[in-house]
């Protein structure tokens, strides 16, 4: 059932994919000062809200595996934080790209962009730390503990242009009149952020059956060795 359910939100996510792509590039309207470039916001924006969803439920999981020890929650956590370092990733990669031809350059240390790789980098650490401590049960512990300075990261990365003056633009998401949204432009970036929040959802129930099958072998092959 778990199989077929991954499945369906795979096309679905799929068939949203194609419909994303029809909007952004024949629908929706030309940017007025930076042109064909400004569609990169829809690949941009909603892969870093994705992953914030993400660090949210690795931190929710991980916080329910401290209290309880149960390992299913630590199965979760590791394969929301896996999706969401893809996701982490696409936002990173699709900045530079938008940046060079808007402000000049590829990149700039500016508090966003730094603060938004040090994100990235805690998500490969995260990630690192999974392969390199051995015992199950200080590997979970050490990585929850890990996802909740992540969650003060994800929370500093959106706050740093509100916070500090920055290269990177001030928010422009509430869509109404002098916002610097176009309402269609609004309901692309609605539609494109519904597409990664379904792919995010078959990605983590077939990444979260994974992990739960390495576990139980795992298990397995302790236990063999302990007999022989």
């Amino acid at each position: 059932m778990k199989n077929r359910s991954s499945a369906i939100l795979a096309a679905v996510s799929g068939v949203m994919l194609v419909i994303t792509l029809y909007l952004t590039f024949l629908w929706v309207p030309m940017e007025r000062t930076m042109g064909v470039v400004q569609r990169i916001f829809y690949f941009h924006v909603p892969p870093f809200f994705v992953a914030s969803l993400a660090i949210l439920a690795g931190l929710v999981a991980s916080i329910r595996f401290l209290i309880t020890r149960d390992y299913r929650f630590d199965d979760l956590a590791v394969s929301a934080i896996e999706v969401g370092w893809v996701f982490d990733s696409i936002n990173l990669v699709m900045g530079p790209f938008w940046a060079r031809p808007v402000w000049g350059i590829w990149w700039t240390w500016d508090a966003r962009l730094t603060s938004a790789f040090v994100l990235w980098l805690m998500f490969a650490g995260y990630l690192i730390l999974r392969r390199a401590v051995a015992d199950p049960s200080a590997r979970a512990v050490m990585c929850s503990v890990v996802v909740i300075f992540q969650a003060v990261g994800g929370v500093i990365v959106y706050m740093a242009n509100r916070w500090w003056r920055t290269q990177h633009p001030q928010p422009v998401m509430a869509g109404g009149q002098g916002s610097g949204l176009d309402p269609r432009m609004w309901y692309v970036f609605l539609f494109s952020l519904a597409t990664m929040l379904v792919l995010f959802g078959a990605l983590l129930q077939i990444r979260r059956r994974l992990e739960r099958l390495r576990r139980e072998i795992d298990g397995l092959r302790r236990t063999v060795h302990s007999e022989a």
